[in-house]
């Protein structure tokens, strides 16, 4: 299915006139599809390959049978061998080389362990790779979303600011207007109009700045989703306020530990660790395996005879110089190693939550305090308007009025953009980040 659309927008998007009607659910889908984000086709790969690694380490427990057929011509040096005979038959030698001869031998070899414990823990280990492989693949796809839904922010930002700058310079002209028919009316001066031109022209730099930063944003966020960099898209959300129940920091905090992927797979990578430790300790302890072979030789193929070998091996570990021990103490490092990472990556989800819940709370009181000062800033522009318009007040409280609201309009973009950032930080310090997408 993601497939398909990935397909459909790329198809969509063939020429640079197309526009895509863009959501945040729709980016993420085509960010996670799987001609998207390379970083998910990796993470995919590397689930196949720790599949490889399993049947890999399945081999050791069947049995390995070869087939072997061989034809040769051969001499012997019979003294090689400590043959050095000596006949006492006058005018007879006994030979030292002899053959030519031929060998012909047919057959086929078949070994199968028993027992043998560090096998049994290295499959084990193996097993367990594919769920740190899978683990670690959500954990891609859950940053790729984390990635695209923060870049997606900026370009609602970012859309946001150059609808206000628009206003802001439609606003100016309104104002230069009006100080230009006060001027013509005989109740207006010639600072007041220079004074509007000059706060117009400024307005008019915003905008400009304010497109660009837009264009950087859906670069970002184009290159993010794995798109074409020509691509136009439209927009289909806003910087909305959304409130919702963060609830309690213990509600929060295990939330995040059930539903972390990080924190599976470094569980996950523990207990590869341990096993393969186990697997090191377990090379001390005999192993056990049956071994038999079954062919037909002789001088040549017809005439060849049956011949058999069949039998049972113990193999018992006595000294190595020591490469087991030093195996045994690398493999119990990297065990500790993986514990101090566990435990380092708990506290710093408990951190990850506990900071998204201040941020939360504290962006949504922002909220509230930029809606209050945007209309207050809104009614003293009024006010100073009809003031202007009415000769009782000069054009200098308008303009303060106007850059007051100006004030006021980009508090209210921070607040709304740093609220719906922070509820993306919750969402994803508790692992839930594809509820959030799918809001």
């Amino acid at each position: 299915m993601r497939r398909v659309v990935f397909f459909l927008t790329c198809a969509g998007l063939a020429t640079a006139q197309d526009t895509l009607p863009l959501s945040l659910k729709r980016a993420v889908e085509i960010a996670l599809a799987p001609e998207g984000s390379p970083r998910v086709a990796l993470a995919e790969e590397a689930i196949r390959q720790a599949q490889t690694r399993v049947s890999q380490a399945r081999a050791a427990f069947l049995p390995d049978i070869e087939a072997s057929v061989s034809d040769q011509s051969e001499t012997a040096n019979l003294k090689t061998f400590g043959l050095n005979l000596q006949v006492p038959i006058p005018g007879f030698t006994f030979p030292t080389l002899v053959g030519p001869f031929s060998v012909f031998d047919a057959r086929a070899t078949a070994q199968q362990s028993v027992f043998d414990f560090s096998s049994i823990r290295k499959f084990q280990s193996s097993k367990v790779s594919v769920g740190a492989a899978r683990a670690d693949a959500t954990t891609a796809r859950d940053q790729v979303s984390d990635t695209v839904a923060r870049a997606y922010l900026a370009c609602l930002r970012a859309d946001a600011k150059l609808e206000t700058e628009r206003a802001n310079v439609e606003l100016s002209e309104a104002l230069w207007k009006l100080a230009q028919r006060q001027k013509a009316a005989g109740t207006g001066l010639s600072i007041e109009v220079t004074r509007a031109q000059v706060q117009l022209a400024n307005d008019r730099q915003l905008l400009i700045v304010a497109e660009n930063d837009r264009r950087r944003a859906v670069l970002e966020l184009l290159r993010a989703m794995g798109l074409n960099l020509d691509a136009n898209i439209e927009f289909t959300g806003k910087l909305l306020y959304q409130p919702i129940d963060a609830g309690t920091v213990e509600a929060a905090l295990e939330k995040a530990r059930n539903s972390r992927p990080e924190l599976k797979a470094q569980a996950r990578r523990e207990e590869i660790a341990r096993l393969n430790y186990g697997s090191v300790k377990a090379e001390r302890l005999p192993s056990v395996g049956v071994f038999g072979n079954y062919g037909t030789i002789g001088a040549e193929i017809i005439g060849a005879v049956p011949t058999r070998d069949i039998g049972i091996s113990m193999k018992v570990p006595i000294f190595d110089g020591g490469r087991r021990d030093a195996r045994r103490a690398e493999s119990l490092s990297q065990l500790r190693q993986e514990q101090l990472r566990t435990r380092d990556l708990q506290q710093q989800v408990d951190l990850d939550v506990r900071l998204a819940l201040d941020s939360i709370r504290s962006a949504a009181s922002q909220v509230e305090t930029a809606r209050e000062g945007l209309a207050l800033a809104e009614n003293e522009l009024a006010q100073a308007r009809r003031r202007y318009e009415g000769g009782v007040a000069g054009s200098i409280e308008v303009t303060d009025a106007q850059t007051r609201l100006d004030r006021a309009r980009d508090n209210q973009i921070a607040a709304l953009y740093n609220y719906n950032l922070a509820r993306l930080d919750l969402a994803a310090a508790t692992g839930n980040i594809a509820e959030y997408v799918n809001q």
